[in-house]
C-alpha cells in the first residue's frame, strides 16, 4: 500500500462532470496474417502485467479525505475487464475512427478498478485495425506511459519471451481501520509537509502565470524572497480571449495529422533551433490561420503551457507517477511573416526555458503539496470555476513527447502510427495539441471540446500546411543557370597573300646609256 503523491492526486481532484484527466493514444496497426483479436490482448496483458505494476493497482480513499488516496494491488484484477473489442461499419475511414475515439475519450475511467482500458477497433479501410489505449494521468505521466508501452510492445513481429512473475503471496488489501489510521497519521504530518512545500513554492508565485493572477500572489512572493527582487516578474502577457477558451463540456472531438520527421529536422537545421521550436511554430501558424478564418485573431500572442519532464534518469521509484512541471511561452500568432514568426517562437521558448530554470523544477508539486488533502479537491474545482469567470491563465497546452525511431509491434501487429489524445479543461483551454515522434514520423493529435472548436480537422490540416510553409522557407533556392552561349566559330587563319604573276615579265636590259631597250618575251 502506497499513498498517492500530491501531484498525482491533483489529476483526481480536477475531475468534474466535464473534465476528465485521463490521457490516451490511438495506434493504427497492420494486423499479423493470423489476425488480431481481443483475446490476444487479454493474453498479452496476463503474461506481462507484472512488468508494469500500475496495471494491477487501484485506488482506495481515506475516510473524510483526511489524507490522499492510496494505491493498492487489486485482488480482483481481471485483464478481460479492461480489454474491449468493437468495430466500425466497414470500410471505416479516418473521420469515422476519429468520431469513435472522441466518444471513447468522453467516458471517465472507473475508479473502483485499475485506471486503464484497451479498445481494439476493427473495420478500418485497407484491413487495418486500431488500438485506443487510455490511462489516468494520476497513474502515469508521459515518461511513465512509455514504460507501460515498453512492457506490452515488441521490437519485432514475434512476441519476445518474458520471464513469468516469480511466485509470491498476494498483497492483502488493507482494512478500513488500517486506512483510517494511516490517513490520520498523514493528516497529522501534513502541516510539516505543507510548510516545507510552501517555503519552496511561495517565492516564485509571481513567475507562474496560473497563480500570478490571484490577488496578493505577487505581494506574497516578494515578501518571502530571501532578497527583494531576486526573481523577475513574469514576462508573459495575459492570455487573450479566444473561441477555444470558453467553458468546456463533457464532449470531445479528435483529429490527427502525420508529418515527415526528416522535414521537421531539416527545418530546424536550416533555420536554427530544435524540434520543439518547430512544433511550437507549426502550432502558432495553424492557430493563426484557424483564428483568422473566424475573424478572431488576437492582436497579441497566445500563451501556451508546455509540460516538462523533471524525472531524473537515476531516480529511484519513489511512488510518484507524475514527475512533471510546466513552462509557459508566448505563441506569436499575431506575427504575419512566417520566418519572423518562427524566429519569435524560437526566442520566446528560449526565454521561457530560462524562466523555468530560475524556479525550482518541482514548483508545481510543491504548490500542490502545500494544500491540505481535505481542501485539495475543493480548491482544484474552485480554480476551474475561477477560470470560467475571469478567463483561463493559458490558452492551450502544447506538448512534444519523443518516441522511438524504429517500428514497434503489439501481439504481432505492426504499429504504423501513434497519435496522442489528451486533456482539455477550463483552466488550460478547450484545445490540446500533442506531438509524438515515432518511426520517422511526427504524429500530432488535436483534442478539443466541440463547443469551443467545432472543426478540429481543419486545425489539424493547418498543421500540415504550416510545415509545407516552413519547408519552403528552409529550402535553399536553386541557383538560376544562365543559358549557354552559342559556341564561337573556329578561328580562321588567313591564307598568306599571293602576289599575282605579271602577264609580261619585264627585265631591265641595260645597254650603253642605262635605258631599257626592249621587253623580254
Amino acid at each position: 500500500m502506497r499513498r498517492i503523491a500530491p501531484l498525482d492526486a491533483l489529476f483526481l481532484n480536477v475531475e468534474t462532470g466535464s473534465v476528465h484527466a485521463h490521457v490516451a493514444g490511438l495506434a493504427v496497426l497492420d494486423p499479423p496474417p493470423r489476425g488480431l483479436a481481443g483475446a490476444d490482448l487479454v493474453a498479452l496483458v496476463r503474461r506481462r502485467a507484472h512488468l508494469a505494476p500500475l496495471m494491477r493497482r487501484r485506488l482506495v480513499r481515506v475516510p473524510f479525505d483526511l489524507d490522499r488516496p492510496y494505491w493498492i494491488e487489486d485482488p480482483a484484477f481481471r485483464p478481460e475487464r479492461h480489454v474491449h473489442e468493437l468495430a466500425l461499419t466497414p470500410p471505416g475511414g479516418d473521420r469515422e475512427l476519429a468520431d469513435l475515439v472522441a466518444a471513447l475519450h468522453e467516458r471517465p475511467l472507473d475508479r473502483d478498478r485499475p485506471l486503464w482500458e484497451l479498445h481494439l477497433i476493427h473495420g478500418l479501410r485497407g484491413g487495418r485495425v486500431a488500438l485506443y489505449a487510455k490511462v489516468h494521468h494520476a497513474a502515469v505521466d508521459g515518461v511513465g506511459g512509455a514504460g507501460v508501452l515498453a512492457a506490452l510492445l515488441d521490437l519485432g513481429p514475434e512476441p519476445r519471451e518474458v520471464e513469468p512473475e516469480p511466485p509470491r503471496a498476494p498483497e492483502r488489501p488493507p482494512g478500513p481501520l488500517t486506512i483510517a489510521v494511516n490517513g490520520l497519521a498523514g493528516a497529522v504530518a501534513q502541516p510539516v509537509r505543507a510548510l516545507r512545500a510552501a517555503a519552496s513554492a511561495l517565492p516564485h508565485l509571481d513567475g507562474i502565470p496560473i497563480v500570478s493572477r490571484l490577488p496578493g500572489a505577487g505581494l506574497l512572493a516578494r515578501a518571502v524572497r530571501p532578497a527583494p527582487g531576486s526573481a523577475p516578474a513574469p514576462e508573459l502577457p495575459p492570455a487573450p480571449r479566444t473561441p477555444f477558451n470558453g467553458p468546456v463540456s463533457a464532449r470531445r472531438r479528435f483529429a490527427w495529422t502525420s508529418l515527415p520527421l526528416a522535414e521537421v529536422k531539416a527545418v530546424k537545421d536550416r533555420l536554427g533551433g530544435s524540434v520543439n521550436d518547430v512544433v511550437m511554430a507549426l502550432c502558432a501558424t495553424a492557430l493563426r490561420r484557424w483564428l483568422a478564418d473566424l475573424d478572431a485573431l488576437p492582436d497579441g500572442p497566445l500563451v501556451a503551457a508546455v509540460p516538462v519532464s523533471v524525472r531524473r534518469r537515476d531516480a529511484a521509484d519513489d511512488g510518484r507517477a507524475n514527475q512533471v512541471s510546466a513552462l509557459f511561452a508566448a505563441l506569436p500568432t499575431q506575427v504575419a511573416d512566417p520566418l519572423a514568426r518562427y524566429e519569435r517562437c524560437r526566442d520566446t521558448l528560449a526565454r521561457a526555458k530560462r524562466r523555468f530554470a530560475d524556479a525550482p523544477a518541482t514548483w508545481l508539486e510543491d504548490l500542490v503539496a502545500a494544500v491540505p488533502p481535505p481542501l485539495a479537491a475543493p480548491a482544484s474545482r474552485a480554480a476551474l470555476a475561477l477560470s470560467r469567470r475571469v478567463g483561463a491563465p493559458v490558452n492551450l497546452v502544447i506538448s512534444n513527447v519523443p518516441g522511438p525511431a524504429f517500428p514497434l509491434y503489439v501481439a504481432g501487429a505492426r504499429v504504423r502510427a501513434f497519435y496522442p489524445v489528451s486533456v482539455v479543461s477550463d483552466a488550460t483551454g478547450g484545445v490540446n495539441i500533442t506531438a509524438f515522434s515515432y518511426d520517422g514520423r511526427l504524429c500530432l493529435g488535436v483534442t478539443a471540446c466541440p463547443e469551443n472548436v467545432s472543426d478540429v480537422s481543419t486545425l489539424a490540416a493547418h498543421l500540415a500546411d504550416a510545415l509545407a510553409e516552413l519547408t519552403a522557407l528552409a529550402t535553399p533556392p536553386i541557383p538560376r543557370r544562365r543559358a549557354p552561349e552559342p559556341p564561337a566559330p573556329p578561328a580562321v587563319r588567313p591564307e598568306p597573300a599571293v602576289r599575282p604573276e605579271p602577264a609580261v615579265r619585264l627585265a631591265r636590259v641595260r645597254g650603253a646609256g642605262g635605258r631599257a631597250k626592249a621587253p623580254v618575251g
